[in-house]
C-alpha cells in the first residue's frame, strides 16, 4: 500500500486544524458563567493576592455618604472606609495592616526622623595639680577605697603611694624588676596587687608593706590586673594572649581564658554575668563565663587593636577604645549601642564616673570628655609636657576618677601624675552645650 507523502507545511497545517477543531469546536455551546461562582472566585483572589491593600480604596457607598453630608451634620465614618483616617502598620514578617486613629493624609505616611537626645550639661574640667616623683613613664593607677590615697606604677619599677588631697608621697614599694603595668587595690582586704613586664603578679600586704604572695604562670609580660568585686579572685591578662583567673588565697590558677590571638591589653571584672571582659590587640572584645572558663560572646566590631576598657559604674554597659573608634556596648549579651567618633589617636585610657562623664586619653596627649549617654564630646584638652621633657612625651597611659567622681587623675609619659577637677565657676550660660543634632554623624556600624 502506497503512503502519500506530504510536505512538512501540509502536515503542520493539518495538526493545527485538528487542534482547533478539538478545543474550540464547541465554543458556541458553552454554558453561561454562574454569577455566584464568579463572585466567589473574585473573593478568593482578592483575599489571597490583594489582602494587604484591599481596604485602602474608598468604597463607592462611603464616597456618596460623605458627599451628601453637610458641615452641620456629624456622621461617623468607618475607619476602613476613609483612608485619611488610617495608616499602614508594618508587622513582623512583612505583613501590612491598617492602624486606625491616625490623621495622616495618605495611606503611606513617611517615617518620622529619629530624634537625637540632647546631651546633659557638664561643667568643663581644668588642671588642678601636677605630681612628680617617678623616674619613668607612669603606666597605671589605682584609688584607695577610703579615697584618701592612691597608688601608681611606673617604668622605673617602683610603686608609689600618694596622698590624694595634698599629692605628697607617702611610700615607695620596691620588688618588681621590670616596668609595672597594672595595679589593683582590694575593697575587702588590706591588699594591693601589681603586675609587670617581669611576668610576675604580686600581692602586697599594706599593713606590712611587703609582698606576701606571688602568682606564677604567665609566659610573657602581664599588662593588666583586676579584682572580682565579690569573690576572692584575681584576674590578670598579658602578652601571652591569655587572661588568667587566680585564687587569691591559694595562688592556684583556676582558669586560663584562652581564645585571643594577640596581646590582651585590658581586663575588667563585675559581679554579674558576664563576670569577665577582656580587650585585645587582635581587634576583638570577649565576654567570658567565669564558672566554665569559656567565651560567651565574641565582639568583632573594632577594626584596630583595642587598648582600653571601662565599665559604667551606674549603667549595665561598658565602653572600649581603639584608634578607629570608641564603642559602647550593652551587657549581658554585648549588644552594640553607639560609636563615639572624633578621637583620632591611639586611645590608651578610658574612665567613666557616676555623673555620666567619660574621659578618653591618647598617646599624643589629647583628652576628650564625653557625655556618656548621648556620646557628645563636650570638651577637648591637650596635655602639656612638663619642663625638661620632650614634646613627644605628652602621652596619657592611664586615667581614673576618684571614688567620689569629682577628681580625675591621669598617668603620663612626662613622668607625672596630673589631677583635674571640674570648674566650679562655670555655668550653662558661660559654657553652653555646643550641640547640633546632626544625625548623619551617628553611623551605626
Amino acid at each position: 500500500m502506497d503512503v502519500a507523502k506530504h510536505s512538512v507545511h501540509t502536515l503542520v497545517f493539518r495538526s493545527l486544524k485538528r487542534s482547533h477543531d478539538m478545543f474550540l469546536g464547541d465554543e458556541g455551546t458553552l454554558p453561561p458563567e454562574d454569577a455566584e461562582a464568579k463572585k466567589m472566585r473574585q473573593g478568593i483572589k482578592l483575599s489571597s493576592e490583594y489582602w494587604s491593600v484591599k481596604d485602602l480604596a474608598r468604597p463607592k457607598e462611603a464616597v456618596q455618604a460623605v458627599g451628601s453630608t453637610t458641615a452641620s451634620k456629624s456622621k461617623v465614618v468607618d475607619e476602613r472606609a476613609d483612608p485619611s483616617q488610617a495608616v499602614l502598620e508594618y508587622k513582623p514578617g512583612g505583613a501590612v495592616a491598617l492602624k486606625p486613629g491616625s490623621n495622616a493624609k495618605g495611606a503611606l505616611v513617611p517615617r518620622k526622623a529619629p530624634e537625637v537626645p540632647k546631651p546633659k550639661w557638664h561643667p568643663p574640667w581644668k588642671l588642678m595639680r601636677v605630681i612628680s616623683g617617678h623616674l619613668g613613664w607612669v603606666r597605671c593607677i589605682a584609688i584607695d577605697p577610703s579615697n584618701e590615697w592612691f597608688a601608681t606604677g611606673s617604668v622605673d619599677r617602683l610603686i608609689k603611694i600618694w596622698e590624694l588631697g595634698s599629692g605628697k608621697l607617702k611610700l615607695s614599694l620596691t620588688g618588681h624588676i621590670s616596668a609595672i603595668r597594672g595595679i589593683a587595690i582590694s575593697d575587702r582586704h588590706p591588699y594591693l596587687f601589681s603586675c609587670g613586664e617581669d611576668k610576675t603578679v604580686k600581692c602586697w600586704d599594706l599593713e606590712q608593706n611587703k609582698v606576701i604572695r606571688h602568682y606564677h604562670g604567665h609566659l610573657s609580660a602581664v599588662y593588666g590586673v583586676t579584682l572580682h568585686p565579690s569573690l576572692d579572685v584575681v584576674v590578670t591578662c598579658g602578652r601571652d594572649s591569655t587572661a588568667r583567673v587566680w585564687d587569691m588565697r591559694t595562688k592556684a590558677c583556676i582558669h586560663t581564658l584562652a581564645g585571643h590571638t594577640d596581646t590582651v591589653s585590658s581586663v575588667a571584672c563585675r559581679a554579674m554575668d558576664p563576670q569577665v571582659v577582656t580587650a585585645s590587640h587582635d581587634s576583638t572584645v570577649r565576654l567570658w563565663d567565669l564558672a566554665a572558663g569559656r567565651t560567651l560572646t565574641h565582639l568583632t566590631n573594632h577594626k584596630k587593636s583595642v587598648r582600653a576598657l571601662a565599665l559604667n559604674p551606674t549603667e549595665n554597659s561598658f565602653v572600649t577604645s581603639s584608634p578607629d573608634n570608641i564603642k559602647q556596648w550593652k551587657f549581658p549579651s554585648g549588644n552594640f549601642l553607639q560609636n563615639l567618633s572624633g578621637h583620632h589617636a591611639i586611645v590608651n585610657a578610658l574612665a567613666v564616673n557616676a555623673d555620666g562623664v567619660m574621659v578618653s586619653g591618647a598617646d599624643n596627649g589629647t583628652m576628650h570628655f564625653w557625655d556618656y549617654r548621648t556620646g557628645h564630646n563636650f570638651q577637648r584638652m591637650q596635655a602639656v609636657a612638663q619642663p625638661g621633657s620632650l614634646d613627644s612625651e605628652a602621652g596619657i597611659y592611664a586615667c581614673t576618677f576618684d571614688r567620689s567622681g569629682s577628681r580625675l587623675l591621669t598617668c603620663e609619659a612626662d613622668k607625672t601624675i596630673k589631677v583635674y577637677k571640674e570648674d566650679e565657676t562655670a555655668t550653662e550660660e558661660s559654657h553652653p552645650v555646643n550641640w547640633r543634632p546632626d544625625i548623619l554623624k551617628r553611623k551605626r556600624f
